[in-house]
């Protein structure tokens, strides 16, 4: 049973179509890697899946559960989408930490917030609060940033910022984590910073969907790629298949046009 599947999902923008249908299901800890040109919709269909956009159409099934249809309302009330924008973790482009809070305020946020709308909160705040920070600093230890916990953002490199944002994604246990070409807003020799921890994430099998420009990192950590073009999925498959043998036409004149840049 597969831990997310997505049926015929479509978003418009006025009279513009940027997806026009899109059709995949992934597999508890699977990572897929999406790959396509500027504007193809990769971008809209993760902020789509984080309900950050709502669909025009389609469906998204979270452990076999439909949290949306666009043909039922009911899945659509405003606090439906708080609840299911807790299946989904994602890691933008330009990290979106708040300035104002040190990185270790930034990882317990959300999660303090969500604690205060608990039943016990006011009688087990102290030990609620101090649980919530203990698993924030095992975080930072994933991430290799145990001694940044007191800084703020600006103080912090490219690359410490994007793994403060994965550590802050992470904190709220989501069910599928989402990266929107975590790499792109980095210098180059940032870059592998970021990559390696998304690839220790792989190794642990968890479930990620990552849209991404890197190649190489696509073949190495994805268990399946899509390949997206105008809003639908043109190729589909193991990364060996689609990025080394891909067997449609606009694929293969994405990779060459890709590997000529």
């Amino acid at each position: 049973m597969p831990i997310l599947e997505v049926k015929g999902l479509k978003k418009c923008f006025g009279n513009v179509a940027v997806l026009e249908g899109i059709d995949f299901s992934l597999q508890k800890g699977e990572a897929l890697a999406i790959i396509g040109s500027s504007g193809s919709g990769k971008t809209t269909l993760l902020r789509c899946l984080n309900f950050l956009e709502l669909p025009d159409g389609g469906s998204i099934s979270v452990n076999d559960e439909i949290i949306f249809d666009a043909s039922v309302p009911a899945t659509q009330s405003e606090e439906e989408i708080r609840k299911k924008r807790l299946h989904f973790g994602l890691v933008f482009q330009s990290f979106n930490l708040f300035p104002q809070y040190t990185a270790l305020k930034n990882v317990t946020l959300a999660c303090e917030l969500l604690a205060k709308d608990a039943a016990d909160f006011k009688e087990d705040r102290k030990e609620i609060l101090t649980d919530i920070e203990n698993r924030a600093k095992l975080l930072f230890e994933q991430i290799g940033l145990s001694d940044k916990l007191y800084f703020y953002p600006h103080q912090l490199s490219g690359g410490q910022q994007q793994r403060v944002a994965i550590a802050r994604a992470l904190a709220l246990n989501p069910d599928i984590l989402c990266f929107d070409e975590p790499t792109s807003a980095l210098d180059p020799e940032l870059t592998g910073e970021v990559l390696k921890v998304i690839r220790s994430l792989a190794d642990k099998k968890t479930t990620m969907v990552i849209v991404t420009h890197e190649m190489q990192f696509a073949r190495e950590v994805s268990d399946n790629v899509l390949f997206i073009d105008a809003g639908v999925v043109v190729e589909a498959g193991k990364p060996e298949e689609v990025l080394l043998n891909p067997k449609e036409e606009r694929t293969k004149r994405f990779l060459e046009r890709y590997s000529n840049a």
